[in-house]
């Protein structure tokens, strides 16, 4: 399926295009987690960069990322922090996700000094992002907690994958990762 991609900047969203936002999410998460607040999604920090795939007039799928410092080992790397990955139910399996992921990754790569993408996941999901390039990397990570925003959080094991952008995923540095802030 060919989508229509649109990206945005956090603050150039419109209000149509938020209320579509909120539409998406709240469909997929609103029993769980509550209403979907664009500046604190559930906790996690916020895209400044949003991929929106749209089927006609309705968005159908997204992809969100936040440029942000962060410290590997002793290296402070530039990622793209990504997050608020989703495709509509109606439209999974038709290819929109990956194709609403290899633009935010075209459009990361454009975006002067990112050097990877950043994400972590739920282990059933990693196949996909795998699909659309990522490589899983293996390491403990530091963060701060979505739900207080204060309470540090160390996780190892979980799924943390990067992608190439300026520079190749195999030139990840070794060492432990402090998010610097919440996860995406």
């Amino acid at each position: 399926m060919d989508g229509v991609m649109q990206v945005r900047r956090h603050f150039e969203l419109t209000t149509e295009e938020i209320g579509a936002l909120e539409r998406l999410f709240d469909s997929e998460y609103l029993n769980e987690f509550g209403a979907w607040d664009s500046e604190q999604p559930y906790g996690y920090s916020p895209a400044d960069t949003h991929v929106l795939a749209f089927h006609g007039r309705e968005l159908v799928a997204h992809v969100g990322f936040q440029r942000r410092l962060i410290l590997v080992g002793t290296r402070d790397i530039l990622v793209a922090g990504t997050g608020g990955v989703l495709v509509d139910k109606r439209f999974r399996g038709t290819g929109i996700g990956r194709q609403t992921m290899r633009c935010a990754q075209t459009v990361m790569r454009d975006d002067a000094g990112i050097e990877f993408g950043f994400l972590g996941c739920r282990e059933e999901v990693v196949p996909f992002y795998e699909s659309a390039g990522w490589v899983r990397i293996y390491a403990t990570e530091r963060s701060l907690s979505r739900l207080d925003q204060s309470s540090k959080i160390v996780s190892a094991g979980a799924p943390n994958l990067v992608c190439s952008v300026k520079r190749h995923a195999s030139e990840w540095p070794e060492g432990d990762i402090d998010l610097r802030g919440t996860p995406w």
